[in-house]
């Protein structure tokens, strides 16, 4: 399977947006297009992520990943957070994800970013290979927590 990796812009919506809400159902959420663009049409209005498109050679979108800007203030650097990673079922097993994280890290780098962090389920093993296959490194000294609001 041919594709690129692109960083995408708001001309990219319809492509998108599929993409997105079926990320969202793998969550298990509820179907909601109209919901799907609105939040990525604000956060890239707004310049609040950065978003890397996968497509192929017909324009069909295949995957995304959505890094956002946080900062280390102990360390003094900018980081991105990859907080979503997903590849649609049909383009799954052909290297679309790798292709993702590699360019996230790329281009995380060329914005002058230290590091990339994400989390992702306990046991979400083929995920957790494929980080590990790039040098993802897994976090052993914190615990991470959540305030739900």
């Amino acid at each position: 399977m041919s594709f690129q990796i692109r960083q995408a812009s708001l001309d990219d919506l319809d492509t998108l947006v599929p993409l997105f809400d079926g990320y969202r159902q793998f969550y298990r959420q509820a179907p909601d297009p109209a919901r799907a663009r609105a939040f990525l049409a604000e956060r890239m209005a707004k310049q609040e992520s950065q978003i890397l498109l996968a497509i192929d050679d017909t324009g069909a979108g295949l995957g995304f990943t959505q890094l956002y800007p946080l900062f280390s203030s102990v360390r003094a650097v900018r980081t991105f957070l990859l907080n979503d990673l997903f590849v649609a079922a049909v383009a799954r097993r052909q290297g679309v994800a790798k292709a993702l994280l590699i360019g996230a890290a790329g281009h995380a780098r060329s914005l002058g970013a230290a590091s990339l962090s994400l989390s992702t389920a306990l046991d979400n093993a083929p995920a957790q290979a494929l980080y590990e296959s790039l040098d993802w490194q897994r976090d052993r000294g914190f615990c991470e927590y959540a305030l739900v609001l």
